[in-house]
């Protein structure tokens, strides 16, 4: 019974565990659907073996004690009778079904056990199955949500150095308006200069204010008084 050397192995494994540590639960899950129901398989093809093996033990114990009560009856009858002979025969049949007895208890103890993991094995594997069966598309739609998420984190973490250099790029673009703004300023100053240099130019060819030709009258009077 080669399936039976797995029996702790079976009983133990965590589905969900399992899936938590593959690398890749999304693959992983047909294959562990593939697993359980092959094992499934061999679990139903030796479970009839073994569950008739535990009925023949049964009832070989059933038959070794039955022939030792049956023994002891006819020992007591043959006494009873006062047939000593015929009881120590009885009695000598009864000792080699009670040395019987022992052995017998052993072997369908033990096909008893067997046919106990086989059921435990099979009522494991098919509640396994259908489990998987019944989560298999709410496990697979979150790898591929895990999976997504995943590529987003990455974009993201791609997306720091675009952002550091669009920043950069601010920076660069902020300085060079600083620029603009200085240059523009500093010709907006030249030209002002130029215009008051001019205007003061211009101002010594201008007709001169009504002040200064009342001072130039005076000064005319000033001297034809004088005989200037």
């Amino acid at each position: 019974m080669g399936i039976m050397t797995r029996f702790k192995d079976i009983m133990s494994a965590n589905i969900n565990a399992l899936l938590d540590k593959a690398e890749d639960p999304e693959k992983m899950i047909d294959q562990y659907l593939r697993n359980l129901e092959s094992d499934l398989g061999k679990v139903k093809a030796e479970t009839a073996s073994v569950m008739a093996e535990e009925t023949r033990a049964r009832r070989a114990l059933d038959e070794c004690t039955a022939n030792i009560t049956k023994m002891q009856t006819y020992a007591e009858k043959a006494v009873a009778a006062g047939n000593d002979a015929d009881a120590r025969q009885f009695l000598a049949q009864k000792k080699i079904y009670t040395d019987k007895l022992a052995s017998l208890q052993q072997t369908y103890q033990l096909a008893a056990e067997n046919a106990t993991k086989m059921r435990q094995m099979h009522d494991k594997l098919v509640a396994d199955i259908n489990d998987l069966n019944a989560r298999r598309d709410a496990i697979k739609a979150k790898v591929a949500a895990a999976k997504t998420q995943q590529k987003i984190n990455k974009i993201g973490a791609s997306g720091v150095g675009a952002s550091n250099n669009l920043s950069a790029f601010a920076r660069m673009e902020e300085k060079a308006n600083k620029m603009l703004d200085e240059a523009n300023a500093m010709s907006e100053l030249n030209s002002s200069a130029q215009e008051t240099s001019i205007d003061n130019l211009a101002s010594k060819y201008d007709t001169p204010s009504t002040s200064d030709s009342e001072v130039d009258d005076e000064l005319a009077a000033l001297k034809a008084q004088l005989g200037k």
